[in-house]
């Protein structure tokens, strides 16, 4: 059993995969040019964005707008600290101060109310000017940009929506990648809509930000092709993943999407008497990256990983650490407060296999397995 099954969707998929990459290579036109043009054009319109600007990786989208916004030295950015690296890591490379922000321990997504104390915190040490905000749509449903957006409103910041997970998540309606002032995402092979291998994006709705994205995925090019007005950087998604991701996104909102809502709400509806399942809110919608229930403790999620292995069932920990206790930030000189619910959720957390290929029959198998572990235990 994979934990997110890309053979099965390529099998799924792979007279129109192999179709777009073989156009692809028939045209020799392996960077930039029509596909990566309809590409962008297309999910662009799938998230309700004017622009999208694609590049090489979510992380080079981050830091790109970053730098967009002129965001660098002595400015302070908020980040959740229950995500992935990336979020943080970007903000420091553009010379800039992340400082970290709890979590709703229902969504695990970033909490406004920690967000505002972690704001008059800065402001109170008087060293750093609040900037902007990056909420992550975690594990695929996104952040609660409602009240997000009031506490950035009061403080003047800039909203970034890290969407690399949430990609097809939706509040109201609204979908995920069109919340804030700029939004990204990502196409890892394991995210909600992934490529073969690394790709990224960015979305706004500013013809300005988007031309000097454009610039800074190609050098720092100007109007020509060897004019180079600023310091940029080669970050570019080539035709090849476009063209796997062409057919992917057809498939994603034509059935992979509601497929994938099923195969969680088969989970929650076999495994809520037993463990702690994902909660998602009323008017919210998730796109599911992961599935990920809560333990009682470190010790029973390690007793619980052991026992689904040896029947042959893959888990994940997403996160085993905060990024307030990364060692890549143990020198930043902060002294930032404890995040409680981000160390509880660390100890927590465990992922199951989710993908929209699961079949009912291996639904039933992964969680009568987890059932027969927690009715051991009691």
């Amino acid at each position: 059993m994979q934990f997110r099954d890309l053979k099965k969707q390529y099998e799924a998929l792979k007279h129109e995969i192999d179709a777009e990459i073989a156009s692809v290579i028939e045209n020799s036109q392996f960077i930039g040019g029509g596909k990566v043009r309809e590409f962008e054009e297309r999910i662009a319109e799938s998230v309700g964005r004017k622009y999208c600007v694609s590049c090489a990786n979510g992380t080079d989208a981050l830091e790109m707008m970053l730098r967009t916004w002129k965001i660098g030295k002595n400015d302070a950015v908020f980040v959740p600290s229950f995500t992935f690296m990336s979020t943080a890591e970007v903000v420091s490379l553009v010379g800039a101060q992340p400082f970290f922000v709890d979590i709703d321990p229902e969504t695990f997504n970033m909490d406004a109310g920690s967000l505002e104390s972690t704001i008059k915190m800065v402001l109170e040490q008087g060293k750093y000017t609040p900037k902007a905000v990056i909420p992550v749509d975690l594990f695929g449903l996104p952040a609660d940009f409602e009240k997000i957006q009031k506490t950035a409103d009061r403080y003047g910041l800039l909203i970034l929506e890290d969407g690399a997970q949430g990609y097809g998540g939706s509040i109201a309606g609204k979908k995920s990648c069109s919340f804030g002032n700029a939004s990204t995402t990502s196409f890892f092979p394991a995210k909600p809509l992934g490529c073969y291998g690394d790709g990224g994006a960015i979305f706004t709705d500013k013809e300005k930000d988007m031309l000097m994205l454009r610039s800074l995925c190609v050098h720092g090019k100007g109007k020509e092709k060897y004019e180079n007005i600023r310091i940029g950087r080669n970050s570019r998604l080539d035709s090849l993943q476009a063209a796997v991701l062409l057919p992917k996104l057809k498939a994603f909102w034509a059935y992979e999407l509601k497929a994938v809502n099923h195969v969680a709400e088969q989970y929650t509806a076999l495994l809520k008497d037993y463990v702690v399942t994902p909660v998602v809110k009323p008017g919210f919608c998730s796109s599911w990256a992961q599935y990920t229930i809560k333990c009682a403790d470190a010790e029973q999620r390690k007793a619980l990983q052991q026992f689904l292995k040896s029947s042959g069932i893959p888990s994940m920990v997403y996160y085993p650490l905060g990024l307030h206790q990364q060692q890549a930030f143990a020198d930043s000189g902060l002294k930032n407060r404890p995040l409680p619910v981000t160390e509880e959720m660390t100890q927590r957390v465990l992922s199951l296999p989710m993908h929209p290929y699961l079949s009912e029959d291996e639904v039933v198998s992964i969680a009568e397995q987890v059932k027969i572990f927690m009715k051991g235990i009691k």
